[in-house]
């Protein structure tokens, strides 16, 4: 998630007198508006708690009125701080931090306490309307949608939430995963836009995985509707013999083995993202991506109108950030837009890295997928079991294998000249490379900041995997 404070207000207290109101943004739009003395009281929690060794540096108190300059220094600063704690796994991660940032929501968007109905939609648009408090975080709401339509507890963990908007079209756009500092209700209702609702969808990506939610009735409806979503909606690539069969499958009422073959038809299990702009095969192409499969999938249209498809394999992205800025809109009278972009460093061939960028508002839902898949990716090289990882995901993130696999990597769209001479090994050759940053990176690809993740399943390539 991308967390900026773009912002300051000054606005009124209760008593009359004016504060200086920190505007935090999650992926571009505002969660909550806090003091500098609430974050500094947050600050003095996780100090006590985890030590200062542990937590990032916090701007320091000022006696005086702060000028112009030292109030966009301590905002920059502020920034930085919420930032580098969210990308920490253990502080990001952590009650306290998502606590607060759940209550800082309530009172910004000033929604008392109090019994309420949610609507929750399902794939095929239908709605389960659920009692629970206007409080009440992601995983309470989860968990009462579960407890309404019957789904056992051990397959609760095999689903999530997600923000969606849904066009005038009919298009459905992935906005974000809900997350555990924020309260559903809240993010819903405070957008005011009839066009946003929760929809609740798969949360894996493995399709091994289906077999498991199958064998219980309500889990195998949960998965047969969302299928026949996706292929309606032209996520999923059906041919008209395919469709034929489907039909027919349909009709008999026979779920298990309509999704087993849809299991083997292209694109199975995939997010399909809104159109947007990357620089690669070059500057300015308009770009369909999709998620899945461990990999993010490109359908390039060049600016000679030719149109190309090539694939990305987590496995060989070494890492990736979110960034945001500000863009001014054309005959805006001076307001502007956030502009995202994902950016990843890809092994293009043994010896060359390179970034390559996507411009587009669904950016964090896209690194929300990446991490998901590097995630999976992990626990199963690592032996473990799906379960677990639903169960005890930690702030997005898992610690790296002893035990990773090299994945095979499909042709991109310029592929490696296969008659181009042999390279010293990947290991010799990568071994100046750092998480932290590479020499000669330009100032809109550095990783030097805090914003970017690093993939540990980039560690399991070997030589005869390029």
């Amino acid at each position: 998630m991308h967390f900026s404070i773009p912002e300051t207000e000054v606005r009124s207290g209760e008593n009359g007198s004016t504060y200086v109101a920190y505007n935090i943004h999650v992926n571009g739009v505002l969660h909550c508006r806090v003091r500098y003395s609430q974050l500094l009281g947050l600050h003095e929690q996780i100090k006590r708690e985890y030590g200062s060794s542990v937590v990032p540096a916090f701007p320091p108190k000022k006696i005086f009125t702060l000028t112009p300059a030292e109030l966009e220094q301590r905002r920059e600063q502020l920034e930085k701080y919420m930032q580098a704690v969210r990308q920490d796994p253990l502080l990001g991660g952590s009650e306290m931090f998502n606590s607060f940032l759940r209550k800082a929501q309530q009172e910004t968007q000033q929604i008392p306490t109090e019994e309420a109905d949610l609507e929750i939609y399902l794939s095929n648009g239908q709605k389960v309307k659920i009692n629970i408090l206007t409080s009440d975080q992601t995983e309470d709401v989860l968990e009462a949608v579960a407890s309404k339509l019957d789904l056992p507890d051990e397959l609760v963990g095999y689903f999530s939430l997600f923000l969606v908007r849904e066009g005038v079209d009919g298009g459905c756009t992935f906005v974000r995963k809900l997350q555990e500092f924020e309260l559903p209700y809240v993010s819903v209702t405070s957008l005011r836009n009839p066009e946003y609702h929760v929809v609740l969808r798969k949360s894996y990506w493995d399709s091994a995985y289906d077999s498991d939610v199958m064998d219980n009735r309500v889990g195998l409806n949960l998965l047969y509707a969302q299928t026949v979503s996706d292929i309606e909606r032209g996520w999923i690539l059906v041919n008209k013999d395919q469709h034929r069969q489907l039909k027919s499958l349909q009709e008999k009422g026979s779920k298990k083995e309509f999704i087993r073959l849809a299991q083997t038809l292209k694109y199975f299990g995939y997010i399909k993202f809104d159109p947007s702009i990357t620089d690669f095969p070059e500057k300015g192409c308009h770009v369909i991506v999709s998620a899945g499969n461990n990999e993010l999938n490109f359908h390039v249209r060049l600016p000679n109108e030719q149109v190309k498809e090539g694939s990305f394999k987590v496995t060989r992205m070494r890492c990736w950030r979110v960034t945001s800025s500000q863009v001014p809109v054309a005959n805006g009278m001076g307001k502007c837009e956030v502009k995202l972009e994902l950016a990843f460093e890809y092994l293009m061939s043994k010896d060359r890295l390179q970034w390559v960028t996507i411009t587009s508002p669904q950016a964090i839902m896209m690194s929300i997928c990446l991490q998901s898949m590097v995630d999976e990716l992990m626990v199963k090289k690592s032996g473990g079991s799906i379960k677990k990882m639903l169960k005890k995901r930690h702030n997005g993130s898992l610690h790296r294998s002893d035990s990773q696999q090299a994945v095979k990597s499909p042709p991109l769209l310029d592929s490696p000249d296969p008659n181009r001479e042999q390279v010293v090994k990947l290991s010799t050759k990568l071994t100046s490379v750092t998480l932290r940053g590479i020499s000669n990176s330009n100032s809109t690809s550095d990783i030097s900041g805090n914003n970017f993740h690093g993939n540990y399943a980039f560690e399991g390539i070997g030589d005869d995997d390029l």
